[in-house]
């Protein structure tokens, strides 16, 4: 338990067969929150306690994954785990990805790689001795996920289900404005084209003023193209967030592009935030300081 906050931490150990996941569902937890480690030797468990105990800012969620690369800790990893939630009271659970034969196969030759175990043979050798030396920690495995049929999108949101919190499974939305003169936003995930708006560029009175501003904003809504783009915009975005959420993303940033990225673009972004306002989101302009 962390001395700080009196909650509970909790460590999940992901392990399992080579090719079965373990990158997947380690990077899912990561946007989940959790504090992620690669191919830690138990022996140094304590050492993450501690970390997780005394960080300024405790963590209450960690995940390891361990494999073939650190075999010759498996022996003492129980033991480590024991102690770990004997004397911190931290709470773990191991998570073994497994796959059958054919589908670990496949996946090899997709990628061209070679089995750790198997450097100079087959596949399937290296298959063939590797679930045998792990057939002790799949035995004491809390959770066992075969992958063989999965995509590595349909694990990731497997592990959402899993491992997600009400409180931590909030999609992060970005509202971005920008100016397409000044390039498009690499970041985005989606990207709406708004320059066929009327511009307040060309008012003299509302030039120098940005769409933050209620002069701005209420020339560039008060147009019925504007009114109906919002609309159709605002349908598909309360479409779009539940799915994206569902499949487990963590952050999606949303382009609203006009010439300069100072009037129309930004007022539609402060619209779209204020719209979602009761999902976690934000509105960022990027070009609003710029001239021209």
């Amino acid at each position: 338990m962390d001395v700080q906050t009196g909650k509970e931490i909790n460590l999940v150990v992901i392990t399992g067969m080579s090719g079965a996941g373990k990158t997947v569902a380690m990077q899912s937890l990561e946007d989940l929150g959790f504090f992620c480690i690669d191919n830690l030797p138990p022996v140094l468990l304590s050492k993450l306690a501690e970390l997780l105990e005394q960080s300024g800012n405790p963590l209450q969620r960690a995940a390891l994954v361990i494999d073939l690369r650190g075999r010759d800790f498996f022996s003492s990893l129980f033991e480590s785990l024991d102690t770990l939630e004997k004397h911190h009271g931290i709470h773990y659970q191991i998570l073994y990805l497994d796959a059958n034969d054919q589908a670990l196969v496949q996946r090899y030759k997709e990628t061209r790689r070679r089995h750790p175990l198997s450097p100079d043979g087959t596949p399937m050798d290296g298959i063939r001795l590797e679930r045998k030396l792990l057939e002790e920690i799949k035995g004491r495995a809390h959770q066992i996920i075969d992958t063989s049929s999965l995509k590595p999108a349909q694990l990731k949101e497997k592990m959402v289900s899993l491992f997600s919190q009400s409180d931590q499974n909030r999609l992060s939305i970005t509202f971005l404005s920008f100016g397409f003169k000044y390039g498009v936003p690499i970041d985005a995930d989606l990207i709406f084209d708004v320059r066929f708006l009327p511009n307040p560029h060309y008012v003299d009175s509302l030039k120098p003023q940005t769409g933050k501003e209620i002069d701005v904003y209420n020339y560039v809504m008060k147009w019925q193209e504007t009114k109906q783009f919002v609309d159709k915009l605002i349908d598909m975005m309360s479409f779009l967030i539940p799915h994206y959420r569902r499949e487990g993303k963590a952050s999606l940033v949303v382009g609203i592009g006009c010439t300069g990225g100072k009037h129309r673009s930004v007022a539609i972004a402060e619209l779209l935030n204020r719209t979602f306002e009761k999902e976690q989101t934000r509105a960022a302009h990027r070009d609003i300081g710029k001239n021209g």
